[in-house]
């Protein structure tokens, strides 16, 4: 029954999410929020947040408002929750007029149509007409499991179930008579793509040409259930996949999705043939707050990253990003899980940048870098992207993180194409030398000290550094603003201004820049980490891969920042720039 979009407003803002929520999960504030344990899978770490108007979980990807937790926790249909809430907010659920009964009737006559064409289409792929269509799907390395679990089928001539030739029509399975001719059948011999929404049913299809005919790939036309632009192909299994905790991925195909599927990727989804929308984007954040798109890494890859940059650009919010894989040239997902297996397409996963990175390359990519006239039009570019989010505290972050990325690389470019996070000097400096410039990396950056307040309490140090370091400590747990001027005031007030101007003196050896008061925060931070990889290699390597857990757990720039900082760090380490 469709409901209007106004009742469905009020009943949501007189319905306190919370208190919905409440009776079935423990929660506790967490600042203007509430967080608990997950109730839709097993957790001991709350990672189940829940907002004014919507909830998620950061384990699962459980997503969605009050009528959603209801379905979700109840299993009841979108009805049954409305009509509770309803009850409970003191609110009358309006009856459909006889127009809107008529027009829910036809929808689920059309879904009746189209799961009797899903089940003719089946029926006719294991038959001998199918053959050539089965020996095709079992080519592309699909087992027999897999083609049921899809629906996939075969559509011969004049392939249509029982039913009067407008539903047909309506459903988009029958072509409209043209004057002199008659109705057709829309797909004939092809290979069939049952297209489901998010609840598993089947709304229209996609069918794939045997030999030479175009085009190679035809989407069924737009009809009552089906719009191409706020549809995903695989939509339904990758819902399941994620809230049991797969990665969401964007590929281009339909055989990509189902290689991935079968590979154990159980969150690939795909746009229909065409670009990604801004309609698909929001249906893929509903499921995620951090799905990965994955494209060719070809020319014609890296412009459909620009435009899927450009769009997402306005939409970004807090819980709402992206990360961008880009595949090996000449493969895409299907031909890369058959050769290389699940790792192959793993390591593709594993390599996605996150949204800030991809969109300075892409960026710098179509400008240039490498004249003062260039320069100057990237670093107005950035800004204007940044701009682009509406979302203002997350401009400013995206803002600050294009632009560090600009000014390490014109700091680079000044200090000759392979400068390191350190000066090199004629022989590598003792432990206790790079002890020395950790810590003066610390008094200029302070702001630094709860990120790296672990492996800085990790270092073996002299006793005028360990003072220091537990005075560093204790000042950063009592102050408000971790800021150089009022560390170096503190330590002057704590005995501490001689050691203080030691660490800081330019003898015997000078500082490296990343230690500069005017060094930029991400050189500042990515210099300590390189600093302390030097001394302590795989403690570096921890700290990437916890990184790299948290932001996966809990996607924010903050995140974003310190997994970015500790893999340039940990690169350069492992490119020789000791």
């Amino acid at each position: 029954m469709a409901l209007p979009a106004s009742f469905l407003e009020e009943l949501r803002a007189r319905t306190p999410l919370p208190a919905v929520i409440g009776r079935r999960v423990k929660l506790s504030r967490a600042g203007r929020q509430w967080k608990g344990c997950c109730p839709f899978h097993g957790e001991k770490t709350p990672s189940f947040q829940v907002y004014d108007d919507h909830y998620h979980c950061y384990g699962c990807g459980a997503h969605g408002d009050a009528v959603s937790f209801v379905m979700q926790s109840q299993g009841t249909s979108f009805i049954e929750a409305v009509e509770q809430l309803a009850a409970e907010a003191g609110m009358e659920v309006p009856r459909p007029t006889p127009a809107a009964a008529e027009a829910d009737r036809r929808r689920l006559d059309l879904h009746g149509v189209l799961a009797a064409a899903a089940e003719l289409f089946q029926h006719r792929l294991l038959q001998p007409e199918g053959a050539r269509a089965l020996d095709y799907l079992r080519g592309r390395g699909l087992s027999e499991a897999t083609i049921r679990r899809f629906g996939l089928g075969w559509a011969g001539p004049a392939a249509l179930p029982q039913a009067p030739a407008p539903l047909l029509e309506a459903a988009g399975l029958l072509t409209r008579p043209e004057e002199g001719r008659a109705a057709r059948a829309f797909y004939f011999n092809r290979v069939m793509f049952p297209i489901r929404d998010g609840r598993g049913r089947v709304i229209s299809f996609g069918g794939r040409i045997l030999g030479d005919g175009q085009p190679k790939y035809l989407n069924g036309p737009e009809t009552a259930l089906f719009a191409k632009r706020r549809t995903l192909y695989g939509l339904d299994a990758a819902r399941d996949g994620v809230r049991g905790g797969a990665t969401l991925v964007a590929v281009e195909g339909y055989m990509d999705v189902i290689a991935l599927h079968q590979a154990g990727f159980a969150g690939a989804v795909a746009p229909l043939g065409t670009a990604l929308s801004e309609e698909q984007l929001t249906e893929m954040w509903r499921l995620s707050p951090l799905p990965v798109l994955c494209f060719d890494g070809d020319a014609a890859g890296g412009r459909a990253a620009a435009r899927a940059a450009a769009l997402a650009l306005p939409l970004l919010g807090a819980e709402r990003s992206l990360r961008i894989a880009a595949l090996p040239g000449g493969d895409d997902p299907d031909t890369l899980v058959r050769r290389g297996g699940r790792p192959a397409f793993q390591a593709t996963l594993d390599a996605a940048r996150p949204f800030a990175e991809t969109l300075y390359d892409i960026t710098r990519a179509a400008i240039g870098d490498t004249t003062p006239e260039q320069r100057a039009r990237l670093r107005g570019r950035l800004e204007e992207l940044a701009a682009q989010v509406t979302d203002k505290p997350l401009a400013g972050e995206l803002r600050r993180a294009l632009l560090d990325r600009f000014f390490a690389a014109r700091r680079s470019r000044s200090a000759g194409a392979a400068r390191p996070l350190m000066v090199r000097h004629p022989a590598a400096p003792p432990d206790a030398e790079r002890c020395r410039t950790l810590l003066a990396i610390l008094l200029r950056h302070p702001a630094l000290l709860h990120d790296v307040e672990e492996a800085l309490g990790s270092l073996d140090l002299p006793p005028p550094l360990d003072r220091l370091r537990r005075e560093l400590t204790a000042w950063s747990v009592a102050a408000e603003t971790l800021d150089s001027e009022g560390l170096m005031t503190h330590l002057t007030t704590a005995g501490l201004a001689t050691e203080a101007a030691q660490v800081l003196s330019a003898v015997p050896v000078p500082l490296p820049a990343c230690a500069a008061a005017d060094a930029q925060p991400a050189q500042a931070e990515e210099g300590w980490w390189h600093i302390f990889g030097l001394m302590n290699r795989s403690r570096l390597e921890d700290e990437v891969a916890a990184a790299r857990r948290d932001f996966a757990q809990n996607p924010d720039l903050a995140g974003q920042r310190r997994l970015i900082a500790l893999r340039t760090a940990y690169a350069a380490l492992c490119g020789g720039e000791a």
